[in-house]
């Protein structure tokens, strides 16, 4: 069997290896979304193809809606060379279940895989000639939250913005600069309202994108190369928005177990490639079942009915709440104390690490006894249910292969805010005594520790 559009033809054989196809018409969509697309998607790895991309499907299959996501890829154009185009855009999604259960099924709802290239003509008139569609009604992004810095940690512009701010927007190369030359095709075109929606993993991801958009756009207004109506229009969330969100899934890289498993399904073609950006990625994707998105409601053209697909659409402060209660008490700093000490004590898996008693004991300590009496509650989503699913079920799942290697990448920008938040609670509350922590203070020194490089054997810590 093979992952491609000739290859669904062939129903018998998905099914017969427990593979559930797509519903709908995926030609149909593909022609329907060519004409009036209504969702565009920048950042075209994992968490949108087996998450985003996936609520979609959804939709599709339940006839909610009848197109589907334009995926543009900003940082990797090998993505959609060698996982989109040789596939037909298709996406083999497994759902990795703690009882070792593997659920799969076709992702069908990418219609169409474009690389964000300005010096690439074809390329860019293809995401042109979206964003200039009265139709479209949002641009989503999972670019993680290094694509919307401008600048580097000294404060100073970097080379690519300050290039494309002195160049203009015709050929734009930093993913806010595309971004903005892209509004202003939209803007010449009528000016028709969209929203621009963040789905990375960062607090006030709205206002992050919001920020680095207008920061190119006010660049290009002072150098003349738009008119100030541009920057009026961009600035006005009535015609341009900017929601907020939260997203929560475990996306790790590829399993060889996964993959093992699919090609003695018979499914060819199945190997991981490592990318000339050295992205490890594959035709499938694996990922863990427990999912949350959150989306602020503020879509000026509309949107999809994704409240039909799972998604939370509320209010902004209901998911910047959201958005604290997870990275400051029910799953970031849980996360965090198991990654330092898992690289520490010479752990490949976090789940291997909740096998070890006093480690589970630590991070039930941090959540359940420190965390919950200072928790926000977004009211939509109960916090010590949260926890008990992360600790019951997510970090002890055998089946995902994620790493305390992984999850250590960069603490030291983590740690303010995934325990810090946690310690001026306590602290501005004159009812409970901050002295009284034990478990967070184990993992501040397990990271101290950590820093040293090395494990208690003074091998390199890996």
């Amino acid at each position: 069997m093979r992952l491609n559009l000739q290859g669904l033809q062939d129903k018998a054989s998905w099914e017969k290896a427990g593979i559930r196809l797509p519903k709908n018409d995926v030609n149909k969509m593909r022609e329907l979304t060519a004409k009036n697309p209504a969702w565009i998607h920048f950042g075209a790895g994992n968490i949108f193809r087996g998450f985003i991309a996936a609520l979609q499907q959804d939709l599709l299959d339940e006839g909610l809606t009848d197109t589907g996501i334009i995926a543009a890829e900003t940082f990797d154009y090998d993505i959609i060379r060698k996982i989109y185009d040789p596939f037909d855009n298709l996406t083999l999604m497994v759902t990795l279940r703690a009882s070792g259960e593997l659920d799969k099924n076709i992702i069908a709802s990418i219609a169409e895989g474009i690389r964000a290239d300005s010096s690439d003509a074809g390329e860019w008139a293809k995401l042109k000639a979206v964003f200039v569609k009265p139709s479209l009604q949002m641009v989503s992004y999972t670019i993680t939250e290094k694509g919307y810095a401008l600048r580097d940690v000294k404060g100073e512009l970097l080379p690519v913005v300050v290039s494309d701010m002195n160049s203009g927007p015709d050929a734009p190369k930093h993913a806010m600069s595309v971004t903005a030359s892209l509004l202003l095709e939209r803007f010449r075109a009528g000016a028709q309202p969209i929203a621009v929606v963040s789905m990375d993993n960062c607090s006030h991801n709205g206002e992050k994108l919001r920020a680095s958009v207008l920061e190119v756009a006010r660049a290009w207004v002072d150098r003349g190369f738009v008119d100030k109506d541009f920057y009026a229009w961009i600035s006005d969330e009535k015609c341009v928005s900017f929601p907020w969100s939260m997203i929560d899934k475990i996306t790790p890289r590829p399993a060889e177990i996964v993959e093992a498993e699919l090609k003695k399904l018979g499914i060819e073609d199945m190997s991981p490639v490592i990318t000339s950006r050295n992205t490890y990625i594959a035709p499938f994707v694996n990922a863990e079942a427990p999912q949350y998105l959150v989306i602020e409601d503020n879509f000026p053209n509309g949107r999809p009915p994704l409240e039909k697909s799972g998604v939370y659409m509320t209010d902004r402060d209901t998911v910047n709440k959201t958005e604290r209660m997870k990275v400051t008490t029910c799953l970031n700093p849980l996360h965090t104390a198991l990654a330092v000490y898992g690289c520490m004590l010479g752990y490949q898996k976090i789940a291997d690490e909740m096998n070890d008693p006093e480690l589970k004991k630590l991070v039930e300590l941090i959540g359940y006894k420190e965390g919950l009496p200072v928790v926000t509650d977004p009211k939509i989503l109960d916090p010590k249910k949260f926890i008990d699913e992360v600790v019951g079920e997510r970090l002890p799942n055998a089946f995902l292969p994620d790493t305390p290697q992984r999850i250590a990448t960069d603490t030291s920008q983590k740690i303010p805010v995934r325990f810090g938040e946690t310690l001026k609670s306590y602290a501005a509350d004159d009812k409970l005594d901050i002295t009284t922590l034990k478990a967070i203070p184990l993992a501040l020194a397990g990271w101290l520790r950590y820093l040293g490089g090395t494990d208690d054997n003074g091998e390199l810590c890996r």
